[in-house]
């Protein structure tokens, strides 16, 4: 099997951003009618994914994907809690939807109602739902929840550990992702994203969180930000802070995505980092669309770069399946059910 862990529903029905922007309007004028989601069909649902991600998911030749609501729309930087909730299990119920019209093609992963500096009992209650009544198989989580200014405590601080309870219990990975930037010096998707990807590897190599929870697993998406290309140096500071050697300390729990959109980027990611810890991804019709000039092929094909690197056929299982199924061990569920 070809399976993409990072895909986002950037082509939602309008309905959904609809409702969005009913729920900010009524946070800035609180006279206006609660928000609520207009009715989205089936075929609504069917046309946004056919036209877009599922056709380009076939004609790459993947069989699955990870999927989430769309990243720089969780806007965890709205301070109110309801509104967050709201917002979550709106987002959520529809990634269900999805999965329900495609459970061969789609698994789902959830938003949580994060909002910054916030309690995470509403994240847990939702990831609980969405994990047993909805059957999902991971969670975004957001290092950043006030877009940009991190406000927040190291994913290592106790603050989190409640969260990371409830997903050991449950058997389920957080794939790290931060949404918009609120701050003018980080544009959102060329450097928030890659800054929070680089920043959380460091604070797990700062920190012993795996000690504390040795089952605990993280998906940094986009390459791992800035870590393949100075793994030298992160092996360097480890040692320099008295941490053991990084595939003891950090690698056995956080994994790799190929969201790099060049060949050059993901022969790198494939020569510096174990493949034990590379998972496929394209998060296509995400970030960076549209065809290089250079190439004449998508950007976000990234299976094409894959298939490019010289792997044996085990390094490239590992890569395109059997990664994704060790570290989403609860897609073995959905992947053993009867097809339509």
């Amino acid at each position: 099997m070809i399976i993409d862990c990072h895909g986002h529903y950037t082509t939602a029905p309008p309905a959904l951003k609809e409702f969005r922007q009913a729920q900010l309007a009524r946070l800035a004028d609180p006279s206006l009618p609660e928000a609520t989601l207009a009715e989205i069909g089936d075929d609504e649902i069917r046309e946004s994914l056919e036209q877009n991600q599922l056709k380009l998911l076939r004609k790459r030749g993947g069989d699955l994907m990870i999927f989430s609501p769309q990243a720089s729309a969780m806007e965890h930087h709205v301070p109110d809690p309801p509104t967050a909730v709201a917002w979550a299990r709106a987002s959520n119920d529809l990634i269900h939807r999805v999965v329900g019209l495609f459970p061969e093609h789609f698994a789902g992963a959830c938003q949580l109602p994060q909002t910054p500096g916030g309690s995470l009992d509403d994240s847990i209650a939702e990831l609980r739902r969405c994990v047993d009544e909805l059957g999902f198989v991971g969670c975004n989580l957001n290092p950043d929840p006030s877009g940009g200014h991190w406000t927040s405590k190291p994913l290592t601080d106790e603050y989190w550990y409640p969260l990371y309870g409830a997903m050991v219990e449950l058997d389920v990975p957080a794939m790290v992702h931060v949404s918009s930037s609120c701050n003018p010096n980080f544009h959102a998707l060329g450097a928030h994203y890659l800054n929070a990807d680089t920043t959380a590897f460091m604070q797990f190599v700062e920190g012993d969180l795996f000690a504390e929870f040795p089952t605990l697993r993280f998906v940094i998406p986009h390459g791992g930000g800035a870590v393949p290309y100075h793994w030298g140096r992160y092996r360097g500071l480890a040692d320099r802070l008295g941490q053991p050697p990084l595939d003891v300390h950090v690698m056995k729990n956080v994994f790799f995505d190929t969201c790099v959109y060049h060949q050059a980027g993901i022969d790198l990611l494939g020569r510096v980092m174990d493949l034990d810890n590379v998972l496929l991804a394209s998060e296509m019709l995400g970030a960076v669309r549209g065809i290089d000039p250079e190439t004449g092929f998508h950007w976000d094909d990234t299976k094409r770069y894959v298939d490019a690197l010289d792997l044996t056929d085990e390094g490239r299982r590992k890569v395109f399946e059997l990664n994704a199924r060790r570290v989403y061990p609860r897609l073995e569920a959905q992947l053993a059910a009867p097809g339509p």
